[in-house]
C-alpha cells in the first residue's frame, strides 16, 4: 500500500468530525521496545516469545469478554506472558517478568506522533484503550504527551474488552460530543472494524500493509502512519 487510501463514505464527511480518539498501544506508543527486550532476556527466542505474548494477550482480552470474568489488561498481559514462557519452556524469573511488564509503562511514541498531535490539536483528541489506568497514565506522562489529550479512557470503567460496543459508548460519554462528530484511530484492523460497525468513523494506520480483515465492514481510510490523518481530516 503506498499513499492514503480510503472507502467513498469518510472523506466528504471529514469536516463534521470535532473529537478523535486514538487506541494506545502500536497506534500512538511503539512496542519495539518491549519485542527487543524479549531478545535481549531470551536470545534467539524473543522474537517467538513476543509473538505468543502479543497473540495471548488478544486472545485473553476476548475469552475473558465471552466468558463476563474481567480482569484489568495488566493483568491479562502478565498471564498472557506467564502463559507464553510456560508453552516455550523458557525460565521465565519474578525479576524479568516485572522488567517486562514495566518496559509497557515507557514505551516511546512513533516519531511522527508528537507532530502529528500538535497540528491536530484544534479538535478534541482522547485516547480509548484496553490499556488499565494505572498503564496508561504511566505511558503518557512517560512519554510526555499528557498536555495532549483531553481524557485518556480505559476499558477498565466497562469492564469488557474492544472490540465491544460499550467501550466505544464510553468515547461518547467522554467526550461529549455525537457519535458522528467522533473520529477513532486504531493501528489493529479489528479495533478500527469494531468502531465502524459501532458507528464511528475510523481510520486504520496500516503500518505493515496488511488486508483488511473480512468482518463486513470497512475502515473509512487506511494510513501509513498517523502524519498523513491531519492533511486527510482538512482536504
Amino acid at each position: 500500500m503506498s499513499g492514503t487510501r480510503s472507502s467513498e463514505q469518510g472523506i466528504g464527511r471529514n469536516r463534521q468530525i470535532t473529537a478523535l480518539a486514538f487506541d494506545a498501544y502500536g497506534t500512538l506508543f511503539d512496542v519495539a521496545s518491549v519485542f527487543s527486550l524479549c531478545e535481549e532476556l531470551f536470545p534467539g527466542k524473543g522474537s517467538t516469545l513476543s509473538q505468543t505474548w502479543r497473540a495471548k494477550q488478544l486472545e485473553y482480552s476476548w475469552l475473558r469478554s465471552l466468558m463476563g470474568h474481567y480482569e484489568d489488561f495488566a493483568h491479562v498481559t502478565e498471564s498472557a506472558l506467564i502463559y507464553s514462557g510456560n508453552a516455550l519452556q523458557l525460565a521465565l524469573s519474578t525479576a524479568n517478568r516485572g522488567r517486562l511488564m514495566d518496559a509497557y509503562l515507557r514505551l516511546k511514541p512513533f516519531p511522527e506522533v508528537p507532530e502529528a498531535l500538535k497540528a491536530l490539536s484544534s479538535l478534541k483528541l482522547a485516547i480509548l484503550s484496553n490499556g488499565s489506568p494505572k498503564m496508561l497514565e504511566a505511558v503518557v506522562k512517560n512519554a510526555g504527551l499528557a498536555h495532549a489529550f483531553s481524557d485518556i479512557i480505559s476499558v477498565d470503567a466497562v469492564r469488557i474488552f474492544k472490540p465491544s460496543p460499550p467501550v466505544y459508548e464510553l468515547g461518547i460519554k467522554s467526550l461529549g460530543v455525537e457519535k458522528s462528530a467522533i473520529g477513532f484511530v486504531s493501528s489493529n484492523c479489528w479495533d478500527a472494524i469494531g468502531a465502524k460497525a459501532f458507528g464511528f468513523r475510523t481510520f486504520w494506520i496500516n503500518r505493515a500493509g496488511m488486508p483488511i480483515d473480512e468482518l463486513g465492514f470497512q475502515p473509512d481510510a487506511q494510513l501509513k502512519t498517523l502524519s498523513e490523518l491531519p492533511p486527510l481530516l482538512k482536504s
